[in-house]
């Protein structure tokens, strides 16, 4: 793929400028953000400290990818889509006697119209030692096999499972020998599961220009510069609305159908979708796709925003005639989302550096203190793992390791000693009585922690909630407490 300037692509350079204004007027915690129309690049925009080079974590893409290496299976003849997925997994389901679990196939669950319950999140409580023995052993049925859509994450990780056992390679060590190498991807990685499993539906990690690439791919019907790779037939069926996935009929973004681990969306347009809006959208129609990272776990509205704001300023713009070239101001260069509401309050002086003492609470804190400067402060804290800060910016992040440590590392839910994650956190007076500190979680794994402490007379009260796979779990809840 090549650069070239919006106007030879029949896109406003201000169209763009005002889109990019958009997402951070919402304050969406946007990472990056590619748009391409056909070959040519023609927006790539990263919010430090997010950069061209930085591998992300793409959460849910990570099922079309799945998808796609069935597709090459199939291509090759290894599998059929309608083989029941009891044929390559034997052990696993051995006893199992439910017809609708004998019947499920393999085109069944890339459409997620599986049999078995949702097991979306049961894993990593369970710290299973084999996530597939896990799926099949909890296998309550859930709806017949074939006939609606309802979303089961855990049955993809077991098509990532399958496309390993049968080609014999990691996940990514086969699609680097199908596609990637190819197409120019470097370096791409997915975190494992317990059992040595690729985590097929949640871990790829790959630059944001990889997935343009990625998904210029499938806009091109599975080749690439001439060169066919996968059938078209099968990148057809995968991009189609193949099952419903809106009962009421709304509309919505995500309810406009479902293909083979691939989302429908407006104006005949489909789309790679992962969790906190890991976003690769295909615009068939006008030759256009919309890569956009970051995470925004936090807000339900982010991906409607995303979307919709870039049908209504961007796309209904694009002309197919080459526009005059812009001599406007620069899109000027982005940061990562911080707070950035009032820096003092009446009571700031009060509480400065004072020591509180708080009652019995879920986050297992026994005390604190808040100290304050011009430029921001600390968040000091004891907890049942000991002492802790957390320092923030006003206006901006302070960026540091999270101060708690020894969450999961490369393989999900096997928590690892000393292992920390890279942090932004910033803090603001939302009301003048109440601090709010918001931390965001930035390394392979993303998440969210937003704090609000309330001071008044000498009483004070704490909110925690935080919006993360399978961390930070003794940050949520509310606590009470007073001066010490």
């Amino acid at each position: 793929m090549r650069y070239a300037s919006p106007e030879k692509c029949g896109i406003s350079t201000a169209v763009l400028k005002k889109y990019i204004d958009y997402l951070d007027k919402n304050n969406l915690s946007t990472h990056s953000v590619i748009i391409a129309r056909g070959d040519n690049i023609v927006l790539e925009k990263y919010w430090a400290p997010f950069h061209r080079e930085f591998k992300h974590r793409l959460y849910s893409v990570t099922k079309s990818f799945v998808a796609l290496a069935l597709g090459f299976l199939a291509d090759e003849g290894k599998i059929s889509l309608d083989d029941p997925i009891c044929k390559y997994f034997p052990k696993e389901t051995a006893g199992i006697e439910r017809e609708e679990i004998r019947t499920q196939t393999i085109r069944h669950m890339l459409m997620m119209s599986t049999a078995l319950p949702k097991h979306n999140g049961n894993w990593f409580a369970e710290r299973t030692d084999d996530r597939v023995q896990n799926y099949f052993q909890n296998c309550g049925i859930h709806y017949s096999d074939g006939t609606i859509f309802s979303y089961d994450s855990t049955g993809s990780f077991v098509l990532g499972a399958l496309a390993e056992r049968v080609s014999g390679k990691t996940l990514t060590e086969y699609l680097n020998e199908k596609m990637f190498d190819e197409i120019g991807v470097e370096g791409a990685y997915c975190l494992r599961c317990p059992g040595g499993h690729s985590w097929g539906d949640s871990a790829l990690i790959m630059r944001p220009i990889d997935l343009l690439r990625s998904a210029r791919f499938v806009m091109n019907g599975g080749s690439w510069k001439g060169h066919r790779l996968l059938s078209e037939s099968f990148v057809k069926e995968a991009t189609s609305n193949l099952t419903a996935t809106d009962p009421y009929g709304y509309g919505n973004i995500d309810g406009l159908g479902y293909g083979y681990l691939f989302w429908r969306t407006k104006n005949n347009s489909f789309f790679f979708n992962g969790m906190g809006c890991q976003l690769a959208i295909c615009m068939p129609d006008k030759d256009l796709i919309l890569v956009y990272n970051g995470d925004n776990q936090d807000n339900a509205l982010a991906k409607s925003r995303i979307i919709d704001g870039f049908f209504d300023i961007v796309y209904d713009t694009v002309e197919d005639a080459e526009l005059p070239e812009y001599t406007g101001e620069p899109i000027a260069e982005r940061e990562l989302f911080c707070l950035s509401g009032a820096k003092t309050s009446s009571v700031a002086e009060r509480i400065n550096g004072k020591r509180y003492l708080l009652e019995s609470n879920p986050m297992g804190i026994s005390e604190f203190c808040v100290t304050l400067n011009d430029e921001g402060g600390s968040f000091n804290y004891i907890n049942k793992t000991g002492a802790h800060t957390i320092n923030f910016g006003f206006g901006r992040n302070v960026f540091e390791k999270f101060t708690e440590t020894g969450y999961a590392d490369e393989v999900g839910s096997v928590f690892v000693p000393g292992t920390a994650y890279d942090s932004a956190a910033s803090a603001d007076w939302v009301t003048d009585y109440q601090l709010r500190i918001r931390v965001q979680i930035i390394d392979k794994y993303f998440g969210n922690l937003g704090i609000i402490i309330g001071f008044v007379d000498d009483k004070v009260g704490i909110h925690m909630k935080k919006f993360a796979e399978d961390f930070l779990h003794g940050y949520q809840g509310f606590a009470t407490g007073t001066l010490a």
